[in-house]
């Protein structure tokens, strides 16, 4: 075979950290913590800073103390549109994806206990958000001097200590190879797909004994340039049901209580391309390896709350709340192909797939739980009148203090890998509205969320992973705008808001130290609408 570069070491060590039941990554974690900003138009115009103005639903899900604030009946629902953008740095491809959606729907059931007792009213209330959003598509391409096929030799040439032990190739020659749990799927692939390949060395000491197996080589040649391309569909959503009881406290000492219940439904598809060109510019052929990837699960935690007005005679308010860790327990499935050209001699174009020793395509599949952080919320919010209304509201998450566990509750070594690589989260709210007549209010907001994982974070699979998808990206601060306008009737109401997201990321199609990001930057914009009746 021609054109078969030196081994490259770069990033071995990173597959070899590991055990065999830790499958889930750090960016897989990320993906469950933390919220958009979603919710009611209302909320959503003011910045989510509604902690402790309440009297909106979505604050059932920051501030259940908010919900203590109703004093008649609600029913509401959302739905919206969605201009999803990204594009690569440098003059780069750019995606927009026009989508629709529906946000929120729920009720409140308000009580009147009396006028002139201490505890005023008890509500009650239901309300479904979609937490989190995952659709997003993606393009980007480029040339660079690094090859993912150094990965897949990588993985073949070390063991679970770092210590150089290639696997032999008749192990690799078995029918049954993808079912032995020691063999990392990535590295069987490239090697199916002759992208990774045995290296032989003359034996001078015993001709007699034939040449002597030294590991396994990239197919990529140093110096020589690599078109690399990428792909991804991404579909789903964080959803929350969340179920709230509240107390109202002379109209001045609102408490609340919210159970939240969670369901996860993810998938992603991509296809990463690399084409291979010698110094000379002869083209040497490539591949494509395409995954397909998804998530399902469940979670549930507890949110507390307050507000509190300390002068009789003012509307000022302070609000707090605590969410427990919210625990969750997910299945996460895969499965991958290389389809091959290579301009190799002897080598035919091909097709590579994980099978089981019946030639029969196979899927991994893995479980796990996720314990979040604790999070913490206070805010503050005053009342002029009937006239306008001001909220501020602050949250912290402390994203390093995730834990990931094996089924049976065994803390994962992820879990060391989650507090060296994430960091804690600030999260900034702030919310005007004013009424322009007694019917019709405008909303201005503004909302700042931090980074969730450090800029030196990285993604690796384990040495013997049944994952194949190396893609990772770490997004910068996001920020958001939003306006609002609506309408109050003596029963039906209705909202609009509108919505600027902006943030940066940093994408990697695989982890390599040589190897710089691409830089995307996405730009948002949605529209809610609100409609809901009050009786």
């Amino acid at each position: 075979m021609k054109n078969i570069g030196k081994l490259t070491l770069i990033g071995v060590l990173l597959f070899c950290m590991g055990s065999v039941y830790a499958q889930p990554t750090i960016y897989d974690a990320n993906r469950w913590m933390g919220s958009d900003l979603n919710g009611t138009a209302r909320f959503i115009g003011m910045g989510g800073a509604m902690g402790a103005l309440g009297g909106d639903i979505s604050t059932m899900g920051t501030n259940p103390a908010g919900i203590g604030i109703y004093r008649s009946n609600d029913a509401m629902l959302s739905f919206g549109f969605t201009n999803i953008g990204s594009k690569q740095s440098g003059g780069g491809p750019s995606v927009d994806k026009f989508r629709g959606s529906f946000d929120n729907a729920g009720f409140i059931l308000s009580t009147k206990i009396g006028n002139y007792s201490s505890l005023r009213f008890v509500n009650f209330g239901f309300n479904y958000r979609r937490t989190k959003s995952f659709d997003k598509n993606m393009v980007m391409n480029g040339i660079f001097g690094s090859s993912q096929t150094e990965t897949m030799a990588g993985m073949l040439n070390y063991n679970d200590k770092g210590q150089y032990a290639p696997f032999p190739v008749e192990t690799l020659n078995r029918k049954d190879a993808y079912t032995n749990p020691d063999i990392p799927w990535l590295g069987l692939l490239g090697y199916d797909a002759h992208l990774a390949v045995p290296e032989y060395l003359e034996n001078t000491e015993n001709p007699e004994e034939g040449e002597l197996f030294n590991g396994y080589l990239s197919y990529f040649n140093n110096g020589d340039k690599v078109r690399q391309a990428y792909t991804a569909r991404e579909r789903g959503g964080l959803h929350s049901y969340d179920f709230n009881v509240s107390f109202n406290f002379y109209d001045r000492f609102y408490l609340g209580a919210t159970i939240g219940a969670y369901s996860i439904d993810y998938k992603r598809t991509s296809l990463y391309k690399e084409d291979f060109t010698d110094k000379q510019g002869n083209e040497q052929g490539g591949y494509d390896l395409g995954n397909d990837f998804w998530s399902d699960g469940s979670g549930v935690d507890l949110k507390l709350g307050f507000i509190w007005r300390p002068i009789e005679s003012s509307s000022f308010r302070i609000g707090g709340a605590i969410h427990t860790p919210t625990f969750y327990s997910i299945t996460e499935s895969n499965r991958a192909f290389i389809d091959y050209d290579l301009n190799v001699e002897g080598v035919a174009p091909g097709f590579a797939e994980p099978v089981d020793r019946n030639s029969n395509p196979m899927d991994g599949e893995f479980k796990y739980r996720l314990v979040t952080p604790w999070k913490f919320n206070l805010s503050t919010g005053y009342t002029f009148g009937s006239v306008a209304a001001v909220g501020l509201e602050y949250e912290y998450m402390d994203y390093s203090s995730a834990k990931i566990k094996t089924p049976d509750g065994e803390e994962l070594q992820q879990t060391d890998d989650v507090k060296t690589m994430m960091d804690g989260v600030h999260t900034l709210r702030a919310g005007v509205e004013f009424k322009l007549a007694p019917e019709f209010a405008f909303r201005l907001g503004y909302n700042h969320v931090t980074a969730s994982m450090k800029s030196s974070a990285f993604k690796y699979l384990q040495d013997n992973s049944i994952r194949t998808d190396t893609e990772y990206s770490n997004a910068g601060a996001t920020n958001n705008y939003t306006l609002g306008c609506g309408y109050r009737g003596e029963m039906f109401y209705v909202d609009m808001a509108y919505q600027y997201s902006q943030y940066k990321e940093d994408f990697y199609a695989f982890y390599n130290k040589y190897l710089e990001g691409t830089e995307l930057k996405n730009n948002n914009h949605k529209v809610v609408l609100t409609v809901g009746l009050r009786f």
